[in-house]
């Protein structure tokens, strides 16, 4: 990266479009690479732009030697790097960071947690990391923290994921819903519904066309306020309806909540008649365990997550995942600069992301990626 040309700047406002979307998410494990954290310094603001949407398609697996995205031998500096933020990225960066182990032949240590995009964004915000994954865009008061800290970041698009919906295999009754059907069901109004039949009249008045549910019992497990996928949920599923009603645009708060995706899917999986959310490569890994719920779209069709649904966009939870970089640690630290350059070969991008269980960024995309970091 060259750190003397224009930087991106946090002041900015960012703005997201989001085509194949949910840690922090979505979404956040605490599963970790063992390597001590890297030291981070503070550097001044910068801005972040991103690229259009598009389609895409996933590639093959990876070789056993590194290059560059612009092609040749990628070297790969000594030392530490700490990377934190949502556990829907945290896959990607532990499988990117065993990589540049490998390659390395160890000399390059990454650690990785995925305590969630939020506490990941205020952790990286006070010089605690060189690397946080997010789920969802920088906000605005998270950018002006960055700033206030004298920490300057660039906004790298990695990936793209559907945020999804699911219920237990054995819930024969629920195959697709909306976003009237998700806001009675699991919106700020929902508190106290024990049953999924407790929110049918809320369901009719908001509009659903999938009234009545079933009177069965309705277990809710799903990611925390912490996480970028809970973030994303409440703005797919929750905010416009809680708008035009004048209600808080959150979740029920009543429903079992967990940091760790393991965990949410143990939850959706151990009642029959579940509901619940997660990032779409954890539903990926563990289709035998949970049945995807379809989301109708606003031509009334209903889609389910799929590679090809989330890269086209029709899947209307489609996102950007991303990954936000301290320009200082990599000016600083070649290790941070040479983990980041891995990322973004294709090796990163293409092989480490499809391995993850997400859908790859289609080559404008790509290009766009590695244009921000060689900016």
């Amino acid at each position: 990266m060259n750190i003397s040309k224009r930087r991106l700047a946090i002041a900015g406002l960012i703005s997201i479009s989001l085509v194949a979307a949910a840690c922090g998410g979505d979404e956040e494990t605490a599963e970790t690479t063992e390597a001590p954290a890297a030291e981070t310094t503070a550097a001044p603001a910068a801005d972040t732009t991103e690229a259009p949407a598009a389609d895409t398609t996933e590639a093959p697996a990876a070789d056993t030697t590194a290059a560059p995205a612009e092609g040749g031998e990628l070297e790969l500096a000594a030392g530490e790097v700490f990377v934190t933020g949502s556990s829907t990225v945290e896959p990607v960066s532990i499988r990117v960071g065993e990589l540049a182990a490998e390659l390395s032949g160890g000399d390059l240590a990454v650690t990785v947690e995925g305590p969630g995009t939020g506490d990941g964004f205020q952790k990286f915000c006070e010089g605690g990391a060189d690397v946080t994954g997010a789920s969802r865009p920088i906000r605005d008061e998270e950018a002006q923290a960055c700033a206030d800290a004298g920490i300057e970041f660039v906004e790298l698009e990695v990936a793209f994921d559907g945020l999804t919906v699911a219920t237990s295999p054995a819930n024969t009754a629920i195959e697709c819903l909306d976003n009237a059907a998700l806001y009675a069901l699991l919106g700020p109004e929902s508190e106290g519904f024990e049953n999924w039949s407790d929110a049918n009249d809320l369901a009719t008045e908001v509009g659903s066309n999938y009234v009545p549910f079933p009177d069965a019992p309705l277990v809710v497990n799903g990611p925390g306020e912490e996480s970028g996928t809970y973030d994303s949920f409440v703005e797919f599923a929750i905010a416009d309806i809680a708008e035009e009603r004048g209600t808080d645009e959150f979740t029920r708060a009543d429903y079992a909540s967990s940091p760790n995706d393991n965990l949410i899917v143990e939850g959706i999986e151990g009642a029959d008649t579940s509901l619940g959310w997660v990032g779409y490569a954890f539903y990926k890994a563990e289709q035998g365990r949970m049945k995807s719920i379809a989301i109708e779209g606003e031509d009334g069709t209903c889609v389910a997550p799929t590679d090809e649904t989330i890269a086209d966009g029709s899947y209307p939870y489609s996102r950007s995942l991303y990954i936000y970089v301290n320009t200082a640690s990599a000016a600083e630290n070649p290790a941070v600069a040479s983990y980041v350059e891995l990322y973004l070969s294709d090796q990163g991008l293409i092989d480490q992301v499809g391995a993850a269980g997400y859908v790859s960024l289609p080559p404008d995309r790509v290009e766009a990626t590695r244009s921000a970091w060689s900016a």
